[in-house]
């Protein structure tokens, strides 16, 4: 009896250690949020699990209000913003959790005006582009191009993209009806490969080799041209938890703002808060 009790405190004693090893082993930190940010945080959450073998990382797109919402629930421990927080949204995170969250500034991105190669039209006013997705200007041949109607390709409201392009392109005018959306930035790039006179918008570092970048205003949307603030449409990507993060979050967040983070940033084909190249 003896033994056979012995042997059941040794079988228990294995399993809890086991247990206490694989807690360990599947120590997690949870993503979400822009579609813009996705290909970004996939790439700082691969770079750091090679240094942090212990952490796990997942990483989900879906766009910025739906990461915000998943914050607010508390269903991820990290939102992927590449806006600030809208008034209801501040408001229920403060009814929540007595704060308005914490941000954290990791990158800048240009906003590219994406347009199919075969188009001729290679520089656009931010007062043609205005026009454009609000219907004022329906046609090609009116900025001088063919003689085609134009297809707008847009993102869903639930994108941060979205709303900033609203905001800061439209001034806060309604997008007109006559317009394609899409879920992905992905998907909007493979709407415009299809179609010579579609035009749609999304981050600096998708589709180089695949569609056309148009200038704004004569000045390419290239990564110096936005870390200098030159070219006119940029903005900050951030990072949001619901308090001052801590653990395996606080760690990552932090790394993510060393020289080694910031590189990854650079290589995934968006821009460093500062120049990491030496």
């Amino acid at each position: 009896m003896k033994a056979k009790f012995s042997t059941t405190i040794v079988f228990i004693s294995l399993l809890f250690f086991s247990c206490s090893a694989n807690i360990e082993r599947a120590a997690i930190i949870r993503i979400k949020g822009s579609d813009t940010m996705l290909l970004l945080t996939e790439e700082l959450a691969k770079a750091y699990m090679k240094l942090n073998p212990n952490i796990s990382i997942y990483v989900e797109g879906g766009g910025t209000t739906s990461g915000i919402r998943s914050l607010i629930n508390n269903e991820i421990d990290i939102a992927a913003a590449s806006r600030l927080l809208i008034p209801s949204e501040a408001q229920t995170l403060a009814e929540y959790y007595g704060s308005l969250g914490m941000y954290f500034l990791i990158a800048k991105d240009a906003l590219s005006i994406y347009t199919n190669p075969d188009n001729q039209i290679k520089n656009l006013s931010l007062r043609q582009l205005k026009d454009i997705f609000t219907c004022s200007i329906k046609n090609w041949k009116v900025l001088s191009g063919e003689d085609a109607e134009i297809l707008r390709i847009i993102r869903t409201p639930a994108s941060g993209t979205y709303l900033y392009f609203k905001q800061h392109i439209l001034e806060d005018q309604d997008y007109c009806e006559d317009v394609v959306t899409a879920s992905t930035t992905n998907e909007v790039i493979n709407i415009i490969k299809k179609n010579k006179n579609a035009i749609g918008y999304g981050g600096i570092g998708y589709g180089r080799n695949e569609i056309h970048h148009l200038d704004i205003d004569g000045i390419s949307p290239t990564e110096e041209n936005a870390r200098n603030d030159i070219y006119p449409i940029t903005r900050y990507l951030h990072l949001l938890t619901t308090r001052t993060p801590s653990g395996h979050v606080r760690d990552f967040i932090d790394w993510v703002l060393t020289p080694d983070g910031q590189k990854v940033i650079e290589h995934a084909g968006f821009i460093s808060l500062w120049d990491v190249t030496n």
